[in-house]
């Protein structure tokens, strides 16, 4: 393995695993502090879900040698940052994450499963995904319109990395965001900042199973992840020319989510950006090496968990608003993606118009979250106007 490494895979497991990271924390942050995390044990859910995200890098490269990258699910955050707390606060959404985890654990045991998932239309699956990233869409023009001053240099150092590279977009953004914080936050002493700790206080949530939960969290943030995360993520390898067999993958990827999943992390899965990244030319000339670029990446995120208690800190001290705004601007491309893959069957376009609409109207009914619904309005109404 150690004769794979190149300096091209090194510097391209590095850039994906920055990529990674910084166009995504923020994401993460807001949708565990909406499920009502406290400091401490949001720091601990991105610690576990950063450490899953270097754990899993490391392992399915090395036992597949394919370029498997590996991110915590993106989507399923956003999700979770769109949707009421649950009665039962942050317990409970510990129990609906383990629920999730054991899904996707089971998807991969049990073939016919995935199978389940894989016949959902994409129509439906992408128009679920829209309606759950637009409400946190919506953010970066909100904090626009309330704190303009601290938005703006944020919004011009995105548009900025726009125009140079589509991938330098957020990790500017987030610079342009802590020089920001730089200027107008005033850092406690004997906070995190000022003394930063090497790892975050390990908390271990006791978890509360309900049905609510299951129903409302749990299976909505499974069917996010898999349409939204894992299918693309294997589409990336396969065109790329790589032999993938998914059902090891999803077991494994699975089974480390459902070990981090009682200290609150989210799911991790196939990631589509940075597979993209590492499959291609720019890490390596031979293909069969480009695997450890995705090795390279995974010991990178183990070094960035240590950041996680420093991460949580920035988002106690500054102005939650500018969180969501940075969270928002990173999920623009996955919106406009699942936005146009929703509705691009001009003969069917009604199933994922409602699927969007349900998702997107943050309604509930019988206590279950529109997610739920809106699958499976979608999927009726497709079910009765496909052609026969």
């Amino acid at each position: 393995m150690f004769r794979d490494i190149s300096l091209s895979a090194m510097y391209m497991g590095l850039l994906a695993a920055f990529v990674g990271y910084a166009a995504s924390f923020a994401i993460v942050l807001s949708g565990l502090i909406a499920m009502g995390a406290d400091d401490q044990q949001a720091a601990t859910g991105v610690f576990f879900a950063t450490i899953s995200m270097g754990i899993c890098s490391i392992w399915l490269p090395a036992v597949t040698r394919i370029p498997a990258a590996v991110a915590w699910s993106t989507p399923g955050a956003a999700f979770l940052a769109s949707t009421a707390m649950l009665p039962g606060g942050f317990g409970e959404a510990v129990g609906a994450l383990i629920c999730c985890a054991v899904m996707i654990l089971l998807t991969g045991l049990i073939p016919a499963l995935g199978k389940v998932v894989a016949s959902i239309p994409k129509p439906i699956a992408n128009g679920l995904l829209a309606g759950v990233l637009l409400k946190l869409c919506f953010a970066p023009a909100l904090a626009l319109g309330d704190i303009p001053l601290l938005v703006l240099p944020v919004l011009i150092a995105w548009l900025a990395g726009l125009v140079w590279h589509r991938l330098a977009a957020m990790p500017l953004a987030v610079a342009a965001f802590a020089v920001v914080l730089a200027f107008v936050v005033d850092v406690p002493a004997g906070s995190a900042l000022s003394a930063p700790a090497l790892f975050p206080e390990m908390i271990l949530v006791a978890p509360v199973f309900t049905l609510q939960a299951i129903f409302s969290v749990a299976l909505p943030l499974y069917l996010v992840t898999m349409a939204g995360q894992n299918i693309p993520g294997f589409a990336v390898l396969e065109l790329n020319g790589y032999k993938v067999e998914r059902s090891p993958l999803i077991r494994r990827t699975g089974g480390v989510s459902l070990l981090a999943a009682p200290f609150g992390s989210i799911p991790v899965n196939m990631s589509a950006i940075t597979a993209a990244m590492m499959a291609g030319e720019d890490a390596g000339r031979d293909p069969d090496t480009r695997y450890t670029s995705a090795i390279v990446s995974g010991l990178a995120y183990i070094g960035l968990a240590c950041a996680a208690g420093i991460v949580t800190s920035i988002a106690a001290l500054a102005p939650a608003a500018l969180i969501t705004a940075v969270a928002g601007l990173a999920l623009i491309p996955a919106l406009v993606g699942s936005l146009t893959a929703a509705f691009g069957e001009p003969k069917n376009l009604e199933a994922p118009a409602l699927t969007f609409l349900i998702a997107a109207s943050g309604m509930s009914l019988f206590g279950i979250s529109g997610a739920f619904w809106a699958v499976i309005t979608g999927a009726v109404i497709w079910a009765v106007k496909r052609p026969r």
